[in-house]
């Protein structure tokens, strides 16, 4: 088992370490409000709009023709045919370039695809992100070499599947105690593999796997300094054991399995970016693969749009439809609104990393988390809403003769969406280390062993000289109208709201530095109030940014407007209320409690229960 410091220096030598781009949400996070990111909201051209629709309506034909999405959640598979299909229009070769014999869609269209899939079977859209976000084909075309990906973009172009595998049975996003290993040969032609890797999606399935596995570790200053490098295997060699296909409470249809590696080998040239770089790579790659999900949630949020309006015009209690009532009519508002906001985050993301002047990584990260949470409410309001029917199978449904309508089924393959790429928790933690970082290259310097007494006084200097101006400019009030006049009148008040509350966000980060210095990695439910905060504020941003800018297509229409300004009031009030707890709370108290509870504390509770053997 590996110590604390020996897991924070493999994450910290994994971190990309330079910002080579600005980022929206880490300049949020530094008191200020880039409105040149998110003004004008940086839309879709018209050209490769058309071919998004292209392919889209092609997907659509082809799924509505031949796919069951209930069907494949009653028998756990996903028809052969559904995925030669897909393979025959390209969708398992989205993101390839043409000249691998690709689509080469931006990430804005294979979000489109995505969404559309993700919509009509969850299963299926599975198959084609983890295979494309974080598969084999994202990697290659980051960090590939020519001859790599020569030898195997065609093939995935064709329709070949690929997987990624780093979850081990005791390692999930702590990589450090990974124990599959990659031992050199003798004459160093090649590595020997062998260990386990969980939760493998695509992995029973899949032609070709990303690996991740411990190679022999290198010294640096005296101390042994681990190494985890990625491999690319071939599930043909010998030595590759599909153990057992995992099955889940949803996502019926997806390959996720224990696959086994014993003495496979791999040919050094199969190496990815290089060796001990392969948690670089794995971060880097779910850095623009996590831009999948939120687009794919949002699909679902409006699939539940869909369910709910229909429902709450037919159902009638008390004599009128239930959408009439306010209990109701509050959920279907606040569900509206929120799936805008999703809609314009994954759009703002996807954006960015097509255009590729905006460092993803925080944005990514925050699109994920927002997004997969609100999907998760939303469909929680909607099995609410649908009552009895929503708890009810599409089958049984239908064979009472009512509309199959598998909203069950839908939550079912929602929940997941908290934990996969990350869960919340360790999203938000994500979050507020790299949030931090700017502060944490001018002191990091300071406590740096190597350094010398004097150069050391002149970084202190510095430092000082640097936040004796910055601190105080948190405080100032924020003049003129940054952003807020490219907005509909409506929207003004959200926008200044952010410039202003991005002031008031940066200075408490820092309060909070100052207070817990290297504590503060303990104050985790501290550091997500913080989190919660500049993800709300993003979200606002965007949210008036994309309603500006359906307003500007279109002027006669002003939904946008209405469903910007209610997402808006909610986001701000959620805002004003993490800041009201961030110092005062019960966090050291409900600490204690759960230290209890887990010595035995509390045992008498449990009384009266049959425990799980």
């Amino acid at each position: 088992m590996t110590t604390k410091q020996t897991t924070l220096e493999v994450a910290e030598d994994a971190r990309e370490k330079e910002w080579k781009h600005p980022s929206f949400i880490g300049e949020l996070f530094l008191g200020n409000f880039r409105s040149d990111l998110v003004f004008p909201f940086p839309a879709q051209s018209e050209e490769d709009r058309k071919k998004g629709d292209e392919i889209c309506a092609k997907v659509s034909k082809f799924l509505k023709e031949n796919l069951d999405p209930d069907e494949v959640d009653r028998t756990g598979e996903i028809p052969k045919k559904v995925i030669d299909g897909l393979a025959e229009l390209g969708c398992f070769g989205m993101k390839i370039p043409e000249e691998y014999g690709g689509l080469h869609l931006s990430q804005t269209n294979y979000n489109r695809v995505c969404h559309l899939v993700g919509s009509h079977c969850a299963s299926t859209a599975v198959w084609l992100s983890a295979h494309q976000s974080i598969g084999v084909p994202q990697p290659l075309l980051l960090f590939g070499t020519e001859e790599q990906k020569k030898k195997y973009l065609p093939r995935f172009a064709k329709g070949a599947v690929s997987a990624f595998a780093l979850t081990e049975i005791g390692v999930g996003s702590d990589p450090a105690n990974m124990t599959t290993v990659a031992t050199p040969s003798e004459d160093g032609s090649h590595y020997i593999l062998n260990g386990e890797k969980l939760w493998c999606t695509n992995g029973p399935k899949a032609d070709v796997i990303v690996v991740m596995a411990q190679t022999p570790p290198k010294i640096v200053d005296g101390r042994e300094k681990k190494q985890i490098t990625a491999f690319i295997v071939e599930t043909n060699w010998k030595g590759f054991e599909i153990v057992h296909r995992c099955r889940f409470m949803g996502m019926s249809g997806i390959q996720n399995g224990l696959l086994r590696f014993h003495d496979v080998k791999v040919p050094k040239e199969n190496i990815l970016l290089g060796v001990g770089k392969g948690l670089k790579l794995a971060l880097v790659t779910l850095n623009t693969g996590r831009l999948t999900m939120p687009a794919a949630v949002t699909a679902g949020a409006k699939w539940c749009l869909n369910v709910t309006r229909n429902w709450s015009n037919e159902r009638v209690q008390w004599g009128k439809p239930i959408g009439q009532h306010e209990a109701i009519a509050a959920k279907i508002a606040q569900m509206t609104s929120t799936t805008f906001a999703m809609e314009s985050i994954w759009r703002l993301s996807a954006a960015y990393a097509d255009r590729k002047n905006v460092d993803i990584r925080l944005e990514a990260a925050a699109a994920k988390l927002f997004c997969t949470e609100a999907s998760w409410r939303i469909i929680d309001a909607t099995v609410q809403i649908r009552g009895g029917r929503g708890y009810e199978t599409a089958e049984s449904l239908k064979a009472r003769g009512e509309k199959g309508i598998g909203v069950e089924r839908v939550m079912r393959d929602s929940r997941i969406n908290t934990i996969i790429e990350g869960t919340s928790q360790v999203m938000r933690l994500f979050i507020a280390r790299e949030a931090l970082d700017p502060h944490a290259q001018r002191i990091f310097p300071l406590l740096d062993p190597k350094k010398g007494i004097a150069e050391k006084i002149g970084l202190l200097l510095k430092l000082v000289l640097h936040y004796s101006f910055w601190f105080p400019k948190q405080w100032l009030p924020v003049l003129g109208s940054k952003g807020s006049d490219q907005v509909p009148e409506q929207l003004k008040r959200h926008v200044r709201f952010v410039n202003t509350t991005s002031k008031r966000l940066s200075r408490n980060l820092f309060i909070a530095m100052m207070m817990y210095q290297q504590g503060l990695e303990k104050k985790q439910r501290l550091l997500a109030r913080l989190v919660n905060v500049g993800t709300e504020l993003f979200a606002m941003a965007a949210t008036c940014a994309y309603a500006a800018h359906l307003v500007s297509q279109k002027p006669s229409d002003q939904s946008s407007v209405e469903l910007a300004d209610l997402f808006c009031r909610d986001a701000s009030s959620r805002v004003r209320k993490q800041f009201h707890t961030l110092f005062r709370n019960s966090d050291v108290y409900a600490y204690g409690v759960a230290q209890k509870m887990l010595k035995g504390n509390y045992l008498w509770l449990e009384d009266g229960i049959i425990p799980p053997e």
